[in-house]
């Protein structure tokens, strides 16, 4: 198995140091790879974008997989003749989650609905997960409610102290009137994500893609992950 994981960020980091502990795989960061072409490799861009359009035009070259972990990636309106999988979020049990609501959210239509979501007082970028909820269940962007306040976060969402610089917090309330439903998911700290990053792209190796873009539900609902 070969990674290639383009980004200098925290995420990037922390993925190469979890795929080099890795037995089996082969870790290199986009300027080790320095353009060459290797087979069943998978790039997975954890980057803010300077580099996308190069990663896409290898990508297209090679005809390699693509992991997108960007919110709101300008790769989303291209046309594509490589695979592209397009990742909100790369926790499996939260992914089995979103699947399910993105399937039956509809049914809660005519209800109130709230979404709360909550994460590190240094996150600026969209909060995708939250969106792809909030549509889910028939809300807008502009209805989610974001928490930055550690205070907040520590009293009423209940992060622990040691997960408050790293945690990712979604309270989804419908309710009738008479009665009520709250769901609530909760990850903290970084491992979830690398290992879900790897359980992905071991899917991809598993299962020929087509040439085009797959949110990465589609793989929860295929029963691949």
């Amino acid at each position: 198995m070969v990674i290639v994981v383009v980004g200098s960020g925290k995420l990037a980091q922390e993925l190469m140091v979890f795929f080099l502990s890795q037995p089996g795989c082969q870790a290199l960061t986009w300027q080790t790879l320095g353009g060459r072409a290797l087979a069943d490799a998978v790039v997975v861009h954890a980057g803010s974008g300077r580099e996308l359009d190069e990663v896409v035009a290898y990508c297209s070259r090679t005809h390699t997989t693509l992991v997108e972990l960007s919110t709101g990636s300008a790769v989303e309106g291209r046309a594509l003749n490589f695979p592209v999988v397009l990742c909100a979020n790369t926790n499996i049990l939260m992914l089995k989650v979103m699947a399910m609501l993105a399937g039956h959210g509809h049914l809660f239509q005519g209800y109130e609905r709230r979404l709360t979501e909550s994460h590190q007082a240094g996150k600026t970028s969209t909060p995708g997960t939250a969106v792809e909820l909030a549509e889910s269940i028939g809300l807008h962007e502009r209805d989610i409610v974001s928490v930055r306040d550690p205070a907040v976060q520590q009293d009423d969402m209940k992060i622990p102290a040691e997960h408050l610089g790293r945690h990712a917090f979604h309270r989804i309330v419908i309710e009738d009137g008479l009665s009520g439903v709250t769901l609530e998911t909760r990850v903290l700290g970084p491992a979830p994500y690398a290992q879900g990053v790897a359980q992905i792209v071991a899917a991809i190796q598993a299962h020929p893609l087509e040439d085009r873009l797959y949110k990465v539900t589609e793989l929860v609902d295929k029963g691949w992950l």
